[in-house]
């Protein structure tokens, strides 16, 4: 299963002690996915999804709360593979009646809100129950191993930025986006989606991604060290391609005989030892020299096999002529 199945599994399994949780649930629920009847001051509430988590939530939630069952049939989509689709409904205008009304989605005026009472979401763990049943109905996350995201899909704006500006009073950093006529609000960074995670109380999913978190820091960090230690050696290996060639070409034209003696000996070891570093150089010395002392001769070396090479094409030019 995938990792955003297995986060729904978890929080469906959430219930709030406090009946107003339960209610900001609700709420969430109905804004995001539910459909509301009205017709000549008559209410149903419908309910229509393939998730049998959020089916068996919500048939839970609405019985728990408010002593009312809905009614419930199962069949097959035959449009889209045949997946078993879950239709709840509840047609007592009574019923609904006090459902919306608590929930702030009807107001004293009969009028149906696109948006959350607020007082229903004014707690903090109102605004957790929210999101639980905002995720549930409209939201979901990748696999972390593979990369961070976690988002919410609505077809009303209004909503959206409702719900985008709950998760701000978590201090997460949920933008939003247009995508095929939905609205998105979502999260990319790991460590805030982590904190959603910890904020829907899906700690068994919470626990996983922060092993997986770990685990590609330290990858990530062995990466950044093996690329360091690459470049360092590719750096040292051309230096001493380099200083090798300045001392066989200063061999070739006969100076090696007027070099100073610590150059001399400098220059030996370097062709003794080509892979060895400028620090492995100073201790291989009698007595032993620094890195920069065994650095400082080497550049000698390379002058003088410089000034070599020019004063040859000096030469060479002035005999053309």
């Amino acid at each position: 299963m995938s990792f955003s199945y297995n986060v729904k599994e978890e929080i469906a399994q959430r219930f709030g002690n406090a009946r107003h949780c339960n209610i900001a649930e609700i709420a969430s629920i109905i804004n995001m996915c539910a459909y509301i009847g009205h017709f000549r001051k008559k209410f149903c509430l419908k309910l229509q999804t393939e998730n049998l988590f959020l089916a068996k939530k919500y048939f839970t939630l609405i019985e728990k709360t408010f002593k009312i069952k809905c009614n419930v049939t199962v069949k097959k989509n035959k449009h889209y593979h045949e997946n078993v689709m879950y239709i709840l409904t509840i047609t007592q205008t009574a019923g609904v009646e006090r459902i919306l009304t608590a929930t702030g989605i009807l107001s004293d005026e009969n009028k149906i809100s696109n948006q959350c009472y607020m007082p229903v979401i004014h707690s903090i763990c109102c605004r957790r129950a929210y999101i639980r049943g905002a995720f549930l109905a409209a939201g979901s996350i990748n696999d972390p191993e593979k990369n961070y995201h976690l988002e919410f899909v609505h077809g009303d704006v209004k909503q959206a930025q409702q719900l985008q500006n709950i998760l701000h009073t978590f201090h997460l950093d949920a933008k939003m986006t247009y995508r095929k006529q939905y609205f998105v609000v979502y999260l990319k960074e790991g460590e805030q989606i982590a904190d959603m995670l910890n904020i829907m109380q899906a700690h068994t999913a919470l626990l996983k991604m922060e092993n997986v978190r770990v685990w590609k820091d330290m990858r990530n960090s062995v990466n950044r060290k093996v690329n360091c230690e690459t470049a360092n050696l590719n750096k040292t290996v051309t230096a001493a391609i380099k200083q090798i060639e300045d001392i066989q070409y200063i061999q070739e034209q006969k100076e090696w005989k007027h070099l100073p003696e610590t150059l001399l000996k400098t220059a030996e070891l370097r062709l003794q030892y080509p892979e060895a570093s400028l620090k492995e150089l100073g201790l291989l010395m009698a007595p032993p020299v620094g890195k920069s002392g065994i650095n400082h001769r080497l550049k000698k070396i390379s002058n003088i096999a410089e000034q070599l090479r020019k004063d040859k094409g000096d030469f060479a030019w002035q005999k053309k002529r």
